[in-house]
Parts: C-alpha cells; sequence; structure tokens
C-alpha cells in the first residue's frame, strides 16, 4: 500500500511538472514593456456605426492592423505609419474595405461617410501592397487576397502567406493564431474582376467561397494574449481554445446583433467561455458614443451592463492609444 502510495505520488508530480513546465518556459521569454491598442474609426474620440479596424504596437514595436474596414482612410491614413502585420477575418465589404472614408470626421458618427470605392480591388488589399506589410489569412482567403494586393502594384507571394487554424506565424515579438469563426464568408461579386463570372453568381443570388472566417489571438512579448473575434457567434471554441488553450486575457469582441452575437450572447461568451480580465467591445453596429460616453439604452450601453464586474470594460474610441502590461491591465488611456 505504502509502494503504491509513493507511485501514485511521484507520478502526480511528474504530471503536475508537464503542465507547468509550458508555462514557466512562457513566463521565462516575457519582455518588460506595454502593448499599445489604438482603435481606428471614423470619428476622433468616438466609437461610431462602422468602427472596426484597430491597430496593435508591441514593446519591441512590431505593428499589426486588424480588419480596416471602411475607416481606415487608405495606404496613405496619417494615422497608420509603419505597418508590418495586416490580418483580417472576413471577406465582407466592412472588414476587407468595399469603401473607405476620404478622411477622419467625414459625414457622422450615425452615418460616417465611406465615398471612396475601392471595388473590385480592396482597402485591405491596397494597404498592404503601398505598405509593403505581410499578411496572413486561413483557407481560400490566402489566394483571393493574394489577387487583390497583386492588382494593387503589391507582391503577393512575399507578402501574403497562408496560417490555418491550429498553425502559428510569428513577426517580431508578436505570435499569431487563426481560431475557428461561427459566420459566413462569401466574397460578393462587386470584388470579382471577371464581370462575367461576377453576373453568373449574381444571377443565381451566389457569391465566390472564400474559405472560412478567422478570429485572432496575438500573445505579444510582454506575455499579454488578446483574443479578437471577428464576426462570431457564440462557439464552443471560445472555451476550449481561446480560454483554455491560449489563456486570452482580453477579449475584442463583436456584439452588435443581427450579424454576430447581440450584447445577451456576447455577454455569455464572456463570462461563461472565454473569461478574460478585460473586454473591448467592437462591431456594435450604431453610434455608441457621444462626447466619448456611451449613450444610454445603446446596444453599448446594454452590453457593458450585463459584463461581470470583475471584467474591465474599456470602450474603443477612434484615436485613443490603451496600453496594457503583460497582465492585462490598462496602464494609460482607458
Amino acid at each position: 500500500m505504502k509502494k503504491t502510495l509513493l507511485i501514485s505520488a511521484a507520478v502526480a508530480m511528474g504530471v503536475a511538472g508537464l503542465a507547468v513546465a509550458p508555462a514557466s518556459a512562457h513566463m521565462a521569454a516575457m519582455k518588460p514593456g506595454v502593448v499599445k491598442i489604438t482603435p481606428l474609426g471614423s470619428h476622433t474620440g468616438e466609437f461610431c456605426r462602422r468602427d472596426r479596424a484597430m491597430l496593435f504596437e508591441d514593446p519591441d514595436g512590431t505593428r499589426i492592423l486588424y480588419d480596416v474596414g471602411f475607416t481606415v482612410a487608405g495606404p496613405n491614413d496619417p494615422r497608420l505609419g509603419k505597418i508590418d502585420v495586416v490580418v483580417l477575418s472576413s471577406v465582407h465589404g466592412d472588414h476587407i474595405g468595399s469603401r473607405a472614408i476620404p478622411k477622419v470626421g467625414a459625414g457622422t458618427c450615425a452615418k460616417p461617410k465611406a465615398s471612396v470605392k475601392m471595388t473590385p480591388n480592396t482597402n485591405t488589399g491596397e494597404i498592404i501592397a503601398k505598405t509593403g506589410a505581410l499578411s496572413y489569412a486561413g483557407g481560400e482567403m490566402r489566394n483571393f487576397l493574394r489577387a487583390k494586393v497583386k492588382a494593387a502594384g503589391g507582391n503577393p507571394k512575399k507578402q501574403v502567406n497562408v496560417l490555418r487554424f491550429g498553425g502559428e506565424r510569428k513577426v517580431g515579438g508578436v505570435r499569431i493564431a487563426i481560431v475557428p469563426v461561427t459566420h459566413s464568408n462569401g466574397a460578393s461579386t462587386a470584388f470579382l474582376q471577371d464581370k462575367n463570372l461576377a453576373k453568373a453568381l449574381k444571377k443565381d443570388g451566389l457569391t465566390a467561397y472564400t474559405g472560412p472566417d478567422n478570429g485572432f489571438i496575438l500573445t505579444f512579448s510582454n506575455g499579454l494574449v488578446v483574443y479578437m473575434s471577428g464576426d462570431s457567434g457564440i462557439t464552443a471554441e471560445q472555451d476550449v481554445t481561446v480560454r483554455r488553450f491560449y489563456g486570452a486575457e482580453i477579449a475584442i469582441i463583436n456584439a452588435g446583433g443581427l450579424f454576430t452575437s447581440g450584447p445577451e450572447e456576447a455577454a455569455f461568451s464572456i463570462n461563461k467561455l472565454i473569461m478574460p480580465k478585460v473586454v473591448i467591445p467592437q462591431h456594435m453596429n450604431e453610434e455608441a458614443t457621444k462626447g466619448g460616453k456611451i449613450i444610454p439604452k445603446s446596444k453599448t450601453a446594454r452590453f457593458k451592463s450585463l459584463i461581470n464586474k470583475n471584467i474591465a470594460f474599456h470602450l474603443p474610441l477612434s484615436g485613443r492609444t490603451m496600453e496594457f502590461g503583460g497582465n492585462a491591465k490598462c496602464v494609460k488611456g482607458c
């Protein structure tokens, strides 16, 4: 009996050692510094109807642009600066950018003026080509995006490469992974160069297949782990992959309803599945703020009211840079 207990204890210690070894190695690899997150919306200091784009900067200076959409004013937008990587969740127009604002402040927060037509190319393709950034996309999105980058004068094979579920890329100090999303991802016929093909698909009410949507996990050099949901609804991946495997500490989640989770569904994902330290809403499809403050009775206000009190809630006000330590604590700009 004594021998059995000793063997059991040894096995338990061995298993425990295996469990903590990866975490210890990760902790040892952490570097000091803060991660900067800057929303690039249509109106400075507000969270507006079409806002999607966010810019992430690692402590080592690596900069990643997420979902440029309508609110980045093309590759010459002065807010961009150096871009190392562009990541894209969906080929839908409001993410890949079928149109773009001519400048910050065009139109109103409730109805931004995205008057610059980008089709049959895309705002994303133009920005990748003109900035020289890299891009990683899952499934058939890679080849679709390569065609757009080539049309914009970029180097598609050098700049756009594949990253599928379960894989990982590293740029500078940032590790980039893709996670599944529950959403459609058909490319509008407006993006197709072949007009006969576009006409045929449109006649039958079809879009072009480009593979699944992408959500993202960014693991920064200071240890901070950020999840970007893309246009997802509730999915078990938010528990199994996002929380249990990657341990996401900041969740940037779409909660606008109809096209994605609404406030109630997104709050369930946050409170019960992901359980992050911080939540930042995105894709609310409304004028969420006025004067930088949440508009009462808005979907954003409803979403905030449903979030557990132990989870910090931060608004993505355009142009306001939020800075986070490796423990996900906001040290500036929140």
